[in-house]
């Protein structure tokens, strides 16, 4: 069905909200990214304990070099307790490291755990408006790609970061104890180390945020691609689709040689630094050395506390890269997290009280997004156990009605009751229970047929999911597959035919005994035959229930007592089929191009049931 002109314009604005602009937000982003930390404190902090006991140990090892050395040009020729010294702090390093990679990896898949909890916990709160502005790869995108950002820069990165600067500040510390003007020629070229890092942040995190929303986008385009691959394939337009994904393949790669060329000058850029520094103790330890003023060893060990410095400063760069990145993440999961659902239950709202499921409008308009509205002043009664068929061309707003019952979306202006409650003041999940919907797309989700047909009610018997399955039309091809009920129906119901996925998704609403069905085009999919056979189970079902039907065959139309006749979100005319053939004249065009099965219109009713009007009684036998 073509989407009314305002739909589609508020599915734009909805697409607006998740495109990610670059801010200047980095450091409150960062700042909450650390508080997904706070759950695993004790292990951030038996982390940082262990790694700087590791680093502790490696900054011994330069001062026993010197040591050897002294003690090689004193003559000494027993280094058989410094050789032991050196060795012990390598275990003791080793001994450090093992666990805290395990302690570290913990945290960060305990993070990663958490954060897609949260993050489908909050989409399953949004409503369904802030799903149709989504493309599906997006938030796939921001649910894994995103998400394995934040993951490894908390569980990884930011103790690579902690252990550079703790490196740092031992080295800096031991060597200031040994000889402080040394020390001080030897860091030197820090101040300007963390200028150039710094400076490296602000340019890398826009750009590491723009490559994330590339990547976002290609993700969208695969999903799209693979989803729509049968038609694709039926127009034979692979060509084309692979032409449009390499031009989002290009954009990722263009935005992505930007911040690789950050990287690949920052990065070596801070590891130089540290250069300067070692050059300078060359030439200033290398004449105090010469001249006395200090031992060999103690040149020997200031060099390798130089050299020491340069591993971190390195890591240090690369740390900061991965900061960037998992803040450029960061802020688009945010917007996700950050989206307040927008409808929701009242606090403390009670479940939909009891009742026959009586429907009332009471001058319901209603638009999507900031739309033009696509409904207008919409009165209508539906008294409990009757049945309503709603007629209309393409966009008249069919649809759009009957999604305001389960509150799918809310009216933007009047009132929708069931049962003489507003839908606005009762519990969402208890007035949903008991409205069950069957939509001329049907989905199917990738488990069992017994599984999708129990989905409403997964504690239903064998026996209650068989007898709707039969009420469907449905059991005799069941029994037939090779497991039966327990048969796989395949991502989204592929293995099956599109009436097939109808037939599956009636039975479902018929397992969930709602007090409101209702049926969207239901039966567009499958066979005359097929039809019919529904059609008489049908009568069945609806009988105490209200039943609202979108038809836009006249033989469908025979299952209501009254009509409805929309136009451009109006009601336009409301009567049963003769009264509408006397005083409207667009059902009368509708019943025109519904020839086709006008023919059953003479035939004899045959069980019109209690809640069949004057079209029911008439087509009956259907």
């Amino acid at each position: 069905m073509e989407e009314p002109k305002s739909k589609r314009e508020g599915l734009r604005q909805g697409r607006r909200i998740t495109r990610t602009t670059p801010t200047d937000g980095g450091l409150r982003v960062f700042a909450r990214l650390l508080g997904f930390l706070a759950p695993y404190r004790r292990g951030v902090i038996a982390s940082l304990a262990l790694a700087a006991a590791a680093m502790g140990a490696g900054v011994l090892i330069p001062y026993f070099i010197g040591r050897t050395v002294d003690d090689i040009r004193e003559g000494g020729g027993n280094l058989l307790p410094l050789a032991g010294a050196v060795a012990a702090a390598g275990v003791f390093r080793l001994a450090s490291s093992v666990p805290r990679r395990l302690v570290a990896g913990r945290v960060s898949l305990g993070v990663e755990f958490d954060l897609r909890n949260r993050m489908y916990h909050h989409l399953q709160t949004l409503e369904l408006g802030f799903f149709d502005g989504q493309q599906t790869g997006q938030l796939m995108s921001r649910s894994t790609v995103d998400l394995g950002s934040i993951r490894f820069f908390l569980g990884y990165g930011l103790i690579f970061m902690m252990q550079s600067i703790l490196t740092i500040l031992i080295a800096a510390g031991v060597m200031v104890a040994v000889n402080p003007i040394l020390a001080l020629v030897a860091m030197a070229p820090m101040p300007a180390a963390i200028w150039v890092a710094f400076r490296y942040g602000r340019q890398n995190r826009p750009a590491s945020q723009e490559v994330q929303q590339r990547i976002a986008e290609l993700t969208a385009a695969a999903e799209e691609n693979v989803s729509g691959v049968r038609v694709v394939k039926a127009f034979a337009q692979e060509e084309r689709q692979l032409r449009r994904f390499n031009q989002s393949v290009r954009r990722v790669f263009d935005q992505s040689m930007v911040s690789t060329r950050l990287r690949a000058f920052y990065t070596p850029f801070i590891g130089f630094l540290p250069q300067l520094g070692l050059a300078a103790i060359i030439l200033v330890g290398g004449r105090q050395a010469a001249n006395g003023t200090i031992t060999v060893g103690q040149f020997v060990a200031f060099y390798g506390y130089v050299v020491m410095l340069t591993s971190p400063m390195r890591t240090l760069g690369m740390a900061l890269g991965m900061a960037q990145r998992a803040t450029a993440s960061g802020a688009r999961v945010f917007e996700i997290l950050d989206r307040e659902p927008r409808l929701t239950s009242p606090p403390d709202a009670p479940a939909l009280p009891a009742g026959g499921g009586r429907v009332e409008l009471r001058g319901v308009s209603f638009g999507y997004g900031d739309g033009e509205p696509v409904l207008h002043e919409v009165d209508l009664e539906v008294e409990a156990g009757s049945t309503v068929a709603i007629v209309g061309a393409t966009g008249s707003g069919k649809t759009t009605l009957v999604n305001l019952i389960p509150r799918l979306y809310d009216v933007r202006e009047g009132a929708l009751l069931v049962d003489g409650v507003d839908v606005r003041d009762v519990d969402v999940a208890s007035l949903r229970s008991e409205i069950a919907v069957v939509s001329d797309d049907a989905f199917l989700f990738s488990a069992s047929l017994r599984e999708n047909i129990a989905y409403a009610r997964p504690d239903a018997s064998d026996e209650e999911i068989r007898q709707a399955a039969r009420r469907a039309g449905l059991d005799d091809f069941a029994v037939s597959l090779p497991d039966g009920y327990e048969t796989q129906v395949g991502e989204r119901g592929v293995s099956l035919s599109g009436g097939q996925r109808q037939r599956v998704a009636i039975a479902r609403a018929l397992v969930a005994e709602p007090r409101v069905l209702i049926l969207d085009d239901a039966t567009s999919s499958v066979d005359a035959t097929t039809e019919g056979r529904i059609k008489e189970a049908m009568r069945a079902v609806m009988r105490g229930r209200t039943t609202f039907v979108i038809a836009h065959r006249l033989s469908t139309i025979a299952l209501a007592d009254r009509i409805v006749v929309l136009e451009r979100g109006r009601i336009v005319a409301l009567g049963s089929h003769e009264e509408l053939l006397e005083v409207s004249a667009l059902y009368r065009e509708i019943a025109e191009r519904g020839l086709p099965d006008q023919v059953f219109l003479t035939r004899k009713p045959a069980d019109p049931g209690p809640h069949a009007g004057a079209l029911g009684r008439s087509m009956a036998g259907l």
